[in-house]
């Protein structure tokens, strides 16, 4: 099964490992230093604009900064097994 994400991309639900969201800005500062990372070894990518990010999914081997919020994503992850 695979989550649609925004635009024409869709990640493998067998490769999510965590969804975080940017809007609450709640995170560890470990966290901001993974995605620094990850856009530092250019493992981080953007779907549709940056300033529009709402939430990052990370996968086994990237981080993906999506325009849609973790309440859709995750209300589309549960859809995936209906």
């Amino acid at each position: 099964m695979y989550l649609h994400i925004g635009g024409e991309m869709m990640v493998p639900l067998d490769k999510i490992v965590l969804i975080i969201d940017l809007e609450c800005g709640c995170f560890e500062e470990a966290t901001k230093e993974f995605l620094d990372l990850a856009l530092a070894e250019k493992k981080a990518f953007f779907v549709g604009k940056k300033e529009r990010s709402r939430s990052v999914i990370i996968t086994d081997d990237h981080v993906l900064y999506t325009p849609i919020s973790v309440d859709t994503l995750t209300k589309r992850t549960h859809n995936c097994y209906i």
